[in-house]
């Protein structure tokens, strides 16, 4: 990866997480992380759209693995006692609604950006939470989701070459996805306990997730200066550069756009429509080896 453990790592101060006592905030923290794992089923749009066979079998591989993480989290939200619960209007936007509508936009926003995101918050609850049995399942995840954020980081370096309109875009587009990272810690900063000993941290981490995707922007070449460098001006005329060019792109579905405002129109629903009433989730039971784990948990 273009960014080392290290780097991506947040200096909670020796604040933890406790089953018990934070069992209402982990349930909704865990929420986040269950949606975000369930949109693991874009991977197979772009299985069909990969430029070679390596990146297919990449992509078939990765999606087996986004689909075992779903198990992850519900074996550790059943552990801790917290419930299936639909995800926060951000973390949706940013998961789904920030969906790429090309390749370089898939491995850029979905994988490098996206999951490096994720990779973050992964690192923050091995380091926090105090539930050894849960710590252990993430520590196994991860090496996987740091495979995914260095195949983005990668891709997206092979698609930008020499194409400085394509850098523009994406850096755009980033712009967006930062945007709703703040948000989201805006949400936390009204919400949160202001006093409790980790998630008082909560705001100031996720800055710090916004300034590691800004290093790997620029390492991956897409920013060739700090973030604060770029004027209000400059920026909001990058998001709609990105936003025309994706409007462009996309006239085709205009056609059919206007009749899914009719009443009656068959809309597409996917599993992150229905996942909480799935029966894979709404029926999950703890493997026997759990049994203890679970037991233990308050």
């Amino acid at each position: 990866m273009l960014l080392t453990r290290e780097e991506m790592t947040f200096d909670f101060q020796g604040g933890t997480l406790d089953p018990a006592r934070d069992r209402e905030l982990l349930e909704w923290m865990l929420n986040q992380f269950l949606y975000g794992e369930m949109t693991g089923i874009q991977v197979g749009h772009w299985l069909y759209e990969a430029p070679d066979f390596d990146a297919a079998k990449f992509l078939a591989r990765q999606s087996l693995e986004e689909l075992q993480h779903v198990d992850n989290f519900l074996r550790i939200m059943t552990m801790l006692g917290c419930k299936p619960k639909p995800a926060h209007p951000a973390v949706r936007f940013l998961s789904t609604g920030m969906m790429g509508g090309s390749w370089a936009e898939h491995v850029m926003l979905e994988m490098a950006q996206g999951e490096g995101f994720v990779l973050l918050a992964f690192y923050a609850m091995i380091d926090t939470l105090d539930h050894k049995p849960s710590v252990d399942i993430l520590k196994r995840a991860v090496k996987q989701e740091e495979r995914h954020v260095e195949f983005g980081e990668q891709q997206t370096m092979k698609a930008i070459r020499d194409k400085a309109w394509l850098r523009r875009r994406l850096l755009g587009l980033s712009l967006v996805s930062m945007w709703g990272v703040r948000r989201l810690a805006g949400f936390m900063r009204k919400r949160l306990p202001a006093d409790h000993p980790t998630l008082k941290f909560l705001p100031e981490f996720l800055a710090m997730s916004n300034r590691c995707n800004e290093t790997r922007l620029r390492r991956m070449g897409l920013l060739d200066r700090p973030l604060a460098e770029l004027g209000g001006f400059r920026r909001a005329l990058l998001v709609s550069e990105a936003y025309v060019g994706k409007f462009l792109g996309g006239l085709g579905s205009l056609v059919t756009a206007p009749l899914r405002l009719l009443p009656g129109f068959p809309k597409k629903k996917r599993l992150t429509d229905l996942y909480l009433a799935d029966p894979h989730v709404t029926g999950y039971a703890l493997p026997s080896g759990d049994a203890d784990a679970a037991e233990a948990a308050p």
